[in-house]
C-alpha cells in the first residue's frame, strides 16, 4: 500500500514508457535511465505516451508493488519540458498531478525559517 504521509522521496520519469513494461522492465529504467535504487523507499511513476495512463512502482521492504491508475476522458499533464531524466517531486505534487493539475504551474509559498536573535 502507498503510505503518502510519510513523505517519500517521488521520482517521476519524464520520457513515456511502454505499458507492456511490468516489473521487471521498469525496475531496470530506474536503475539505467534515472539511475537510481529501485529498492529505495522512493515512488517511481511512469506515464504512457496517451498520457491517459500511470505506473508507480515501489519496494515495500518485502517486495515489489505496482500500482496502475487509468483515466477515462482526461489526461495527466506530463512535464515535458525538463532537462532530467528523474523530476523529484513532493508528495504534495503527486497528488496534485493525480488530481489532474500541471505541477510545473503550481508552486508553494516559500519555506522561512527565523531564529531567535540573543
Amino acid at each position: 500500500m502507498i503510505d503518502l504521509t510519510t513523505s517519500p522521496d517521488v521520482y517521476l520519469h519524464r520520457e513515456f514508457v511502454d505499458f507492456r513494461k511490468s516489473i521487471n522492465g521498469l525496475s531496470m529504467i530506474v536503475e539505467a535511465n534515472l539511475q537510481l535504487s529501485p529498492f529505495s523507499t522512493a515512488l517511481f511513476v511512469f506515464c504512457n505516451r496517451r498520457r491517459d495512463k500511470l505506473k508507480v512502482l515501489y519496494w515495500d521492504k518485502t517486495g515489489f508493488c505496482l500500482w496502475y491508475k487509468r483515466l477515462e476522458k482526461a489526461k495527466f499533464k506530463w512535464p515535458k519540458k525538463h532537462e532530467q531524466n528523474a523530476i523529484h517531486l513532493t508528495t504534495e505534487q503527486f497528488n496534485w498531478l493525480l488530481r489532474g493539475f500541471d505541477i510545473s504551474q503550481f508552486k508553494p509559498h516559500p519555506s522561512l525559517e527565523f531564529t531567535i536573535a540573543g
